[in-house]
């Protein structure tokens, strides 16, 4: 006896999710509460994944054991494919493991031919028999043989034009006859070949298409935003036919026992009477809503209303159901949680804490992380949007709507916000020069980038919505106006972009402020607090970054990247002063005129943060970044230095690297430039000295992180010139305050020899957007260009920017954790990259015992949740 790939539904159960899909388990576990389930079998999951390793074949065993269960499944039913006097017809469809909507259409009425059309009809209603059957071949060519839908939909236009009416149901049974005739010739006209007549063969071929339908391109996208393993496959569920639309006495529906859009504990859904499934989903006819089914038929409302209350409190979660009711008889097809809006599902949670129905952790584990998200941002006014068309979709690279006239340069932003007014910044990529205009506008608009562009993180950051990657936007930003879909936008012109989304639309979409109420979305946080043992961070630049994390719960600051405070227009001319000079005194000089600057921004967080910690990353960028690219600018700049024009331009030509990333940045400049870290030494004690003793009882403890370490020497000397330059001004200050120096793990060698860093190093932070890098030796910034491929093909299923490689570089970040350990058994061990925010990577981070995630203010709230699930989940000793 080999393996089994198909189960009826009373051999299955809930708990066979994996094997059976979602849909199939469910429908095996409503069959065994005893409710009204047209029987039928499933084929399992595991069916798919051999389909795909025969080449895309069912091999003779699974083919035998399908033709098995057809033989048990017709005399559960009493009735036989092709039977002249009880012919057996079903519905088709997939179920994988987790749910995915859309990915897949099904197919009914599966079995009828020409003779059992006719064996129908004499039943006595010709007219169902023979809608039955057009359906059939359009759904069988459509979704079996790849036939556009198209092609039939104008031939019923054609038909309905013709007897001059204008709904489906006004076709009679002859009219509906010739046109299950025209759709055959149609059929065999883009096949080639007579439409199946042989049941079975309908049936196989329907199966293979399910099997298919797990590799076409909406599949895989919707599987890389779910991060649903491709190895999963789907099952097939194989069901006998409950008619809805066998007269006025049969329908179908759909319904939620609460409402999936506030989560409200009502039933809510739609039917329509004399239809089938589709019907309600496409949205052909306008259904009612499901109260109405009390008038319609009073007896089988209250069985549906008895039904729903048994699964909910059977699941313990809101459900998703089908139902068709044939000759007044009810008949359920299928059951799942329901999909529901973040608002509505931190509703649920907590009613059904209440209810008595979950405890906490079950409330915890209810809610997906990467939901609350919408929760934070301002959102477009629903009504407004469902009225809208987008022009265009890129990738919904920061969430929240955002609407305004369109700019195309950070300058125009600034200046145009100034002015009062809302703009969305439109640009081809964005660069740290950027920031302030990023800041000035509603949203940021970038033709190139992926969800880990700078532009997205930076966005991100500040809880701005992005969209990135509208390659579909020819952009002349010479004449500052782009072309979109056909139509030409001009600086000034509205445009509005949703990040949740990635939709883009032209002109104006109300939005309405986002609505973080202290009630359900508190009471989850809380929950999520009680249970979770990482500690969580943000990492912020400015102090509106440090005020927005601390009211999203963050307990301090994994990462402060002072070079972003440099940026500012003031600032930057003393940083080309100190590029400029030739001599260590001129470059002393000049830092002395950024030093107050600093240690005021420093003051500022510390104050924000009120003695929770602070860790600051020194200068990390290669130079190049901050010297001037106009003419006008270098012209200034060489007034400013005394030095000719030609000068400055060979100063800069002279930092120009091959690879920047791997260049000269990070601890590097400071081994060159000592007098680099000095001064930010010195911004970051006086700052700590200077708000500590404006309020002792905070117990300030500076954290000075070093980046890019990669060889203990180097941190060793960085190190020495921190400590010499603090204790002199703790000691000169009369103070006791400690102070830690720890260093970024964001080269392969640091994580290699953590033991020996660990020597100077007091903490550890992952870096892990370098570190993946350097580890897999693409840039982030070039790797979206070919990324692509590697997902068609299967290489890779994430992108490894956004979602930590476990295997690889989850391997350097576990050895590094053992051996910082070994030398140092109390280190603390922190992650700042963009990883800091994504729950599977949240997961990997508390499973390797590290004390705390850093990520971007607005992704504080998904970290809490994400881990407090990994800590209900595995709980630490």
């Amino acid at each position: 006896m080999g393996k089994k790939y198909c189960y009826l539904f009373s051999e299955g159960n809930a708990n066979m999710r994996e094997l059976l899909g979602g849909k199939g388990a469910n429908l095996a576990e409503m069959t065994n509460l005893g409710l009204p389930v047209p029987q039928g079998f499933t084929i399992s999951t595991e069916a798919c994944t051999q389909y795909y390793e025969d080449g895309r074949q069912i091999n003779d065993e699974i083919m035998a054991e399908i033709m098995e269960h057809i033989g048990k499944m017709e005399e559960i039913t009493g009735k036989k494919f092709g039977d002249k006097e009880n012919p057996l017809l079903v519905s088709v469809r997939s179920g994988a493991r987790a749910s995915m909507p859309g990915m897949m259409d099904t197919i009914l009425n599966l079995g009828l031919n020409e003779e059992v059309v006719e064996t129908i009809a004499s039943w006595g209603n010709p007219r169902w028999a023979y809608d039955c059957y057009r359906r059939f071949i359009q759904m069988y060519s459509d979704v079996v043989m790849e036939v556009g839908k198209k092609y039939f939909e104008q031939l019923i236009d054609k038909m309905k034009a013709e007897r001059g009416v204008t709904q489906d149901v006004e076709l009679t049974a002859e009219d509906l006859k010739e046109l299950a005739n025209q759709f055959k010739a149609e059929y065999k006209a883009k096949i080639g070949e007579d439409f199946p007549s042989d049941p079975k063969e309908q049936l196989i071929g329907a199966v293979k298409a399910v099997f298919r339908s797990w590799d076409n391109p909406r599949a895989n996208v919707y599987r890389r935003d779910n991060d649903i393993p491709y190895s999963w496959g789907t099952a097939v569920n194989v069901q006998m036919m409950a008619f809805g639309n066998k007269n006025n006495d049969s329908g179908t529906g759909v319904a939620f026992t609460r409402n999936p859009s506030t989560g409200e504990k009502v039933l809510t859904g739609e039917f329509l009477m004399n239809a089938q499934g589709e019907d309600v989903v496409a949205g052909v006819r306008t259904p009612q809503h499901i109260d109405h089914l009390k008038e319609v038929m009073p007896e089988v409302y209250a069985q549906f209303v008895n039904i729903c209350d048994t699964l909910e409190k059977h699941y313990h979660d809101m459900q998703d159901m089908e139902f068709t009711i044939e000759d007044k008889k009810l008949y359920m097809l299928q059951t799942r949680n329901g999909k529901r809006t973040p608002a509505a599902a931190l509703k649920i949670a907590c009613d059904l804490i209440d209810e008595g129905m979950i405890d906490e952790k079950q409330a915890v584990l209810m809610i997906e992380p990467r939901n609350l998200d919408a929760l934070l941002h301002p959102q477009f006014d629903p009504a407004a949007l469902k009225a809208a068309t987008p022009v265009a979709k890129a990738l919904a690279a920061s969430p929240g709507a955002a609407c305004g006239k369109i700019v195309f340069t950070a300058e125009d932003a600034k200046e145009w916000n100034e002015m009062g007014e809302k703009v969305v910044l439109v640009r081809l990529e964005t660069s740290p020069e950027d920031i302030e205009g990023m800041k000035a506008s509603q949203g940021i608009l970038t033709v190139r980038g992926g969800m880990t562009s700078h532009a997205a993180v930076v966005a991100r950051g500040m809880g701005t919505c992005c969209v990135s990657g509208c390659s579909a936007i020819t952009m002349d930003e010479e004449n500052k106006e782009f072309e979109l879909a056909g139509k030409t936008y001009h600086e000034g012109d509205y445009i509005s972009i949703d990040g949740s989304t990635g939709n883009i639309y032209d002109g104006i979409i109300p939005t309405v402020p986002a609505s973080v109420s202290s009630g359900y979305f508190g009471r989850i946080m809380s929950l999520a607090d009680k249970y979770r043992q990482l500690s969580v961070r943000t990492n912020a630049d400015t102090p509106q970054n440090a005020i927005d994390a601390k009211r999203l719960g963050a307990e301090g600051i994994g990462l402060c990247r002072t070079e972003h405070m440099f940026f500012d227009s003031d600032r930057i001319a003393a940083i080309r002063e100190m590029i400029c000079s030739d001599t260590v005194e001129g470059r002393k000089a000049a830092l002395a005129k950024l030093e107050p600057m600093q240690q005021g921004d420093f003051e500022k967080l510390y104050e924000t943060m009120e003695g929770q910690p602070v860790n600051i990353r020194f200068l990390d960028p290669p130079l190049h970044e901050f010297v001037p690219t106009e003419e006008a600018d270098i012209e200034q700049l060489a007034k400013d230095t005394n030095k000719t024009v030609e000068q400055v331009k060979a100063i800069i030509a002279s930092l120009h690297e091959f690879n920047p990333m791997m260049g000269h940045r990070g601890c590097r400049l400071a081994v060159t430039y000592p007098e680099i870290a000095e001064m930010q030494t010195e911004a970051v004690i006086k700052a700590a000295l200077k708000v500590s003793a404006a309020h002792p009882d905070w117990n300030i403890v500076p954290e000075i992180m070093i980046p890019l370490v990669g060889e203990v020497k180097e941190l060793a000397y960085v190190k020495s010139v921190v400590t010499t330059t603090a204790d002199k001004l703790i000691a000169e200050a009369g103070s006791s305050m400690k102070y830690k120096v720890g260093t970024m793990i964001e080269i392969p060698r640091a994580a290699l020899t953590a033991d020996e860093i660990a020597k100077e190093a007091e903490y550890f932070s992952f870096g892990t957007n370098d570190l993946t890098q350097m580890t897999f030796g693409f840039s982030r910034d070039d790797a979206g260009k070919f990324l692509g491929a590697y997902y068609d093909k299967k290489i890779y299923e994430n992108d490894p920017f956004a979602k930590l490689d476990q295997v690889g570089v989850g391997k350097l970040v576990k050895m590094a954790c053992e051996l910082g350990k070994s030398t140092r058994p109390d280190i603390k061990l922190g992650i700042c990259g963009e990883h800091g925010g994504d729950p599977s990577s949240i997961e990997f981070c508390h499973n390797v015992g590290l004390t705390y995630v850093s990520c971007s203010p607005f992704r504080v709230p998904i970290a809490r949740l994400a881990a407090a699930q990994a800590a209900i989940r595995n709980p630490r000793k």
